[in-house]
């Protein structure tokens, strides 16, 4: 195994199967979603919004990581008659623990880049529960 993957081990992250971290897969070990601090989160009277990556057909639902200044979402529904738009709504709202109607898509709704606005909660509380 080289230096660079050797460090990562050390620090606790997961590597795959060639003793690298790779750029796909899920984000594992202490520093899980320490990138959520770089993500921009614009606060307003309607709530906190923010822009998301949309990975239709994935493998499973996850946050697969950031690219650019938006969170990268893998799904697992195809992006047909709104399907993936139903699907990333659900998955924030289960994992920010709001009802279904404080999340909806401000912008990009054919798009895979998506404008998301969470009502109810400050960008604090939303960058605290997607960092679990």
């Amino acid at each position: 195994m080289c230096e660079w993957g050797q460090g990562f081990l050390e620090r606790g992250r997961k590597l795959n199967h060639r003793g690298h971290r790779g750029s796909r897969g899920n984000i594992q070990g202490p520093g899980l979603f320490s990138f959520l601090g770089m993500i921009p989160m614009n606060e307003s009277a309607a709530g906190v919004s923010f822009v998301v990556r949309v990975q239709p057909r994935g493998k499973k639902n996850a946050i697969v990581g950031e690219l650019g200044d938006a969170l990268k979402i893998a799904l697992t529904a195809p992006p047909v008659e709104g399907r993936a738009n139903e699907a990333c709504i659900e998955f924030l709202a289960n994992l920010l623990e709001v009802a279904r109607s404080s999340v909806s898509i401000a912008s990009g709704e054919s798009s895979r880049r998506k404008v998301i606005r969470v009502a109810g909660l400050s960008a604090r509380e939303v960058r605290k529960r997607l960092g679990r």
